[in-house]
C-alpha cells in the first residue's frame, strides 16, 4: 500500500455528503433529476450522494459516463476522451454532473459542455474534492465537498495506479522521504 496521510475521515465525508445533498435538493427544479457520475473515481461518492438525496425525497435517475485523461502514471496526459457516454435523453431535464475531483478542469469542462449540448433545462456540477492549485481551465463546481492540497489523492473510490480505491477515507499519497 502506498504511504499516505488521511485528509478526511469516513464520518467527516458522510456528514459533508449529507450537507451537499441538502443544498442540491434545495436548488433542484424538480424531484426527479438525472445524476451522471464519472467513472471510476466517483462511483462511491455518487452512490452515497444518491442515497443522501433519497433520504430527502429526491428520486434521481442515475447514469454513468467513462472519461479519462490519466494514464497508468499519476500525471495527466492533457487529452480527455469519452469512453462511455450517457444513453439517457437529457433534453429538458435537470442534470447534475458528479465527479470525484476537480483538478486541472479539463475533464469537468469538456463533459459539462458535452452534456449542455444535449439540451438539459438545468445543469450543475458537483465534486467531492476541489484542487484549485492545479486549475488550468477557468471552471469551478457548483457544489464542492472539500478543498485539497496539490497532492495525489486516494481513497473513497480514487486510486493511484490501482491502489487505494477501497479505502473508506480520503488521503494524500506521500512521496518517498516526505513526512506528514
Amino acid at each position: 500500500m502506498l504511504t499516505h496521510r488521511v485528509l478526511f475521515e469516513e464520518q467527516t465525508i458522510a456528514i459533508r455528503v449529507q450537507e451537499m445533498a441538502r443544498a442540491i435538493a434545495q436548488d433542484l427544479p424538480e424531484p426527479t433529476p438525472v445524476l451522471i457520475g464519472l467513472l471510476t473515481g466517483a462511483f462511491i461518492f455518487l452512490a452515497d450522494l444518491v442515497r443522501a438525496l433519497g433520504r430527502l425525497g429526491i428520486e434521481p435517475q442515475v447514469d454513468l459516463m467513462a472519461v479519462s485523461h490519466y494514464g497508468p502514471l499519476v500525471a495527466s496526459s492533457g487529452l480527455v476522451q469519452i469512453h462511455k457516454d450517457s444513453a439517457l435523453d437529457l433534453r429538458g431535464r435537470a442534470v447534475l454532473l458528479v465527479d470525484d475531483i476537480l483538478d486541472s478542469g479539463r475533464t469537468l469542462s469538456m463533459v459539462q459542455a458535452h452534456l449542455a449540448a444535449r439540451g438539459p433545462s438545468w445543469l450543475r456540477t458537483c465534486v467531492l474534492l476541489d484542487k484549485p492549485s492545479r486549475r488550468e481551465i477557468a471552471i469551478s463546481a457548483d457544489y464542492i465537498g472539500f478543498e485539497v492540497p496539490n497532492a495525489w489523492i486516494i481513497g473513497y473510490g480514487m486510486d493511484a495506479s490501482g491502489e487505494g480505491r477501497a479505502l473508506p477515507y480520503v488521503a494524500s499519497v506521500e512521496r518517498e522521504g516526505e513526512q506528514g
